[in-house]
């Protein structure tokens, strides 16, 4: 079943790659007391995801720090690794975003927004979406229909429906 507006996100371990290599993130942990916003993308590095889904949340990042939200989670079904990559290249770290690595799309199933492309080799990914969760309950939810478009999903949609 796929999460919705007013449910509470499920616990999943997610990982980021820090300073000591792999390190295991609690998405409850995360999102406990705090204003979050969290976003998926099919694949890093992938076209939608890299020209326009991750650019838009780096151009809007101050704005929502300015309506108060403390973090911005990118989550993607690929490994630590590509994940911090992929920040550094976009500029996506830099800005503040949080990169944060679904291995085993442990958080993407239990949201259900699981998906196959077998043509352009994706499987087991993330649907494209963002939300804004506080307090660990998602208080926003837009998941796209297309995971090829990015237009209620991207920074501004996101900021304009908040």
């Amino acid at each position: 079943m796929t999460i919705s507006q007013g449910a509470t996100l499920p616990d999943a371990t997610l990982v980021q790659l820090g300073e000591k290599g792999p390190q295991p993130v609690s998405i409850a942990e995360k999102t406990k007391g705090r204003k979050v916003v969290i976003f998926a993308v099919p694949g890093a590095y992938t076209p939608t995801c890299h020209s326009a889904h991750v650019p838009s949340f780096i151009r809007t990042k101050a704005q929502f720090d300015a309506k108060g939200v403390d973090e911005i989670i990118c989550i993607s079904v690929n490994d630590p690794f590509v994940m911090k990559a992929w920040g550094d290249a976009t500029g996506a770290s830099a800005a503040g975003l949080t990169m944060l690595a679904d291995p085993h799309s442990e958080f993407t199933k239990a949201v259900g927004m699981e998906f196959d492309a077998p043509p352009a080799g994706l499987m087991a990914r993330s649907k494209r979406y963002a939300m804004l969760v506080e307090d660990g309950k998602v208080t926003l939810f837009r998941p796209e229909e297309s995971p090829g478009t990015c237009e209620i999903s991207g920074g501004e949609s996101l900021l304009a429906a908040m």
